[in-house]
């Protein structure tokens, strides 16, 4: 028993001294006090957590989090283990999975699911040439999968690239012809083109598939806009309205798609 108590006594020394070196930035050093906290205590969860928290930063991010899962193990009541989890992961949760995604990558290069799931961190986080480059490596691994086209299809579009957004949907609406947001998605690049006819027929598929989607409205009344044909324009727009007046206020303030209505009588009274 008094050399349990000496033991935990010794840990908690080495578990401080860790303290002092990682606050100091001597990271490497905190790790091996910190360690030597958990050899002579391995039931110390404050040495385990101190311990994840360096190897967070790091960048160590499993070792770090097989560390505060076991502090949590050794303390489930605790609201500070529950607490510095939760950080780890709200802090380095996407740059973890960035990591492992290419692990798994190094581990076997052409496997389509782990560059897919790579591209679309890459695109939450804003980096989008290196998502625009994992998710063509899927493509070309697996080109018989439409969701990866259709997500590249999706990031193209959000950077203007209307024309490379159209090749991909062309494929995604071959190989899932029953996919209504691919077949909306297209008419909408043929619009931003200035392809007016192909949009329609695009449009008419979807119609096909969901007749009543607010979406749908709403992007049939700006071809019409864009394309000069008033009267179906404005009866388009008037089903939008009628579904929901509010968003669809709310979008033509800032659409400059319509500006070719904007003073004539008919269209200021739907408004």
């Amino acid at each position: 028993m008094a050399r349990e108590k000496d033991n935990i006594a010794l840990s908690d020394e080495h578990n401080s001294r860790g303290i002092e070196l990682a606050d100091r930035g001597w990271l490497d050093e905190a790790i091996r006090e910190f360690r030597r906290a958990i050899d002579l205590d391995p039931d110390s969860a404050h040495a385990h957590d101190n311990l994840a928290t360096v190897y967070a930063e790091k960048k160590l991010y499993r070792e770090a989090l097989g560390e505060y899962l076991t502090a949590l193990k050794l303390e489930p009541d605790s609201a500070t283990a529950h607490y510095n989890l939760a950080c780890f992961l709200s802090t380095h949760g996407p740059e973890f999975a960035v990591a492992a995604y290419k692990q798994a990558i190094e581990l076997d290069p052409e496997y389509p699911d782990a560059h897919l799931n790579l591209g679309l961190t890459y695109a939450d986080h804003g980096r989008v040439e290196e998502a625009i480059a994992e998710l063509q490596t899927a493509i070309e691994l697996d080109p018989a999968d439409a969701f990866p086209r259709h997500e590249l299809a999706a990031l193209l579009m959000d950077e203007g690239d209307y024309r490379g957004a159209i090749a991909q949907l062309k494929e995604v609406v071959r190989l899932e012809p029953e996919d209504f947001e691919a077949h909306l998605d297209l008419g909408i690049c043929y619009a931003q083109k200035g392809f007016y006819a192909e949009a329609e027929r695009a449009y008419q598929k979807a119609r096909a598939l969901n007749a009543e989607d607010l979406l749908l409205h709403y992007n049939l009344a700006a071809l019409y806009a864009l394309w000069g044909k008033k009267p179906d324009a404005l009866e388009w727009l008037k089903k939008a309205l009628e579904a929901d007046r509010q968003k669809v206020s709310a979008w033509l303030a800032t659409d400059p798609m319509f500006d070719g209505l904007k003073g004539d009588p008919e269209y200021e009274s739907l408004l």
